[in-house]
């Protein structure tokens, strides 16, 4: 869906030369007003006091989740005892959602005639068949992937699936739909692919002891969702103040609670916030010569939409040439930011930084390095930077991509 039609910028500023400078300096007396409208012809209104756009059906998030029955399936869910791990706690959360399990009775055990009476069976058992609702994944000859790899990659998935990437695989989209009934298929497909690569492929792949570098880590990260859920594990020497050791099972049921909350959260960005935005990213993509000619700068009628993803999967669908180097938008206090875009793949590489000689400069003295009225700041890295004006942080983009040829 494209919004239509195409995003209108009103300059309503005028243009003077101020003589104050030691050589001409573009000026600007207001901030443009931003006009978007929609397919359904409704127009909203953004300016330097309102940065954010109203609510609108087609703009902003449709998708609101769904509150789902709690009426407690009578069907078991089994998993094993003692130890455990995020995988087959957000296994459990998962299925759980469904009707067919909605909050279904949990039972760890390793014992097979127990496990036999259960109605469906993760991560134990030495058994991966869908049909027979058993889904371990600790087989010698077990090697089940999610898909055959990531867009634009020469290799294929990194890991083999755990207990909740062969849930999720089954039935994640019976989960997302639970919560998200009214989602488009292409929509759905969307979420399905990137709650994985956001979620659900790293507790795969420290469950399978994949490493996350193949260099030695300058760091250790210890919290995420995995270490979290592994701390809950009763400690060797804990017991309460009566002597009383934990009871595994109830630190089971709050490991899979946190699991759950971090599904939801990471579903709820998406479906609310990632796929509204994408829209927006997609229809400034598309009037990026509107823009500026040079076709490398965007402008976005709001700030604090997620935008880096997006853009590079949409250069690609729409074939973008040259490639975009910087975003435009406002920030929360109306400042106008300019942006450059990261060469895909890279956190701190840009595709252009904005010249050396405006960083780590502020205010009247980068107004008279950079002679763009307005000028406020430029970051030491030359990543971002700032203007009151949206004429100007425009200014200061073709500065850059002048300088740079």
């Amino acid at each position: 869906m494209q919004l239509s039609p195409p995003l209108l910028f009103s300059v309503i500023s005028t243009i003077r030369i101020c003589t104050h400078f030691p050589s001409p300096t573009v000026a600007f007396s207001s901030l443009p007003k931003r006009i978007l409208r929609n397919k359904n012809h409704k127009y909203f209104y953004s300016n330097r006091n309102n940065s954010r756009l109203h609510s609108s059906s087609s703009i902003m998030s449709d998708f609101k989740r769904a509150k789902l029955n709690d009426s407690v399936s009578t069907n078991v869910i089994g998993t094993h005892s003692g130890s455990f791990q995020a995988d087959e706690a957000m296994g459990c959360f998962l299925l759980r959602q469904l009707p067919e399990y909605r909050l279904s009775k949990i039972v760890r055990s390793r014992d097979k005639e127990v496990l036999e009476t259960c109605d469906i069976v993760i991560d134990v058992g030495g058994i991966y068949d869908h049909e027979k609702k058993r889904y371990d994944h600790h087989q010698r000859d077990y090697d089940e992937r999610f898909d055959a790899g990531k867009k634009d990659s020469t290799n294929g998935r990194c890991t083999k699936l755990s207990a909740s990437g062969l849930v999720y695989r089954h039935y994640g989209k019976e989960v997302i739909k639970a919560h998200y009934p009214n989602l488009s298929d292409d929509h759905l497909d969307l979420v399905y692919v990137k709650l994985y690569d956001s979620l659900l492929e790293a507790l795969d792949a420290i469950d399978t002891g994949v490493e996350i570098s193949t260099t030695e880590l300058v760091y250790k990260d210890t919290t995420g969702l995995s270490s979290r859920v592994g701390r809950l594990n009763p400690r060797w020497n804990e017991v309460d103040e009566n002597g009383k050791e934990p009871i595994y099972d109830e630190r089971f049921m709050e490991a899979s609670n946190i699991c759950g909350e971090e599904f939801l959260s990471v579903l709820t960005k998406i479906v609310e916030s990632d796929l509204p935005a994408r829209e927006v990213v997609e229809q400034a993509v598309l009037n990026r010569l509107e823009t500026d000619g040079s076709g490398e700068i965007i402008s976005l009628p709001t700030g604090g939409l997620p935008w880096k993803g997006h853009l590079y999967e949409l250069e690609k669908l729409h074939k973008v040439e040259p490639l975009i180097k910087f975003v435009l938008y406002t920030d929360q206090g109306g400042m106008w930011r300019v942006q450059a875009v990261t060469v895909k793949g890279k956190a701190f590489e840009n595709r252009l930084s904005l010249p050396e000689d405006w960083r780590g400069v502020r205010d009247e003295d980068l107004e008279k390095v950079t002679n763009i009225k307005g000028s406020r700041f430029v970051h030491t890295a030359g990543f971002i930077g700032g203007n009151t004006y949206y004429e100007g942080a425009l200014e200061m983009a073709k500065v850059a991509l002048q300088t740079s040829k």
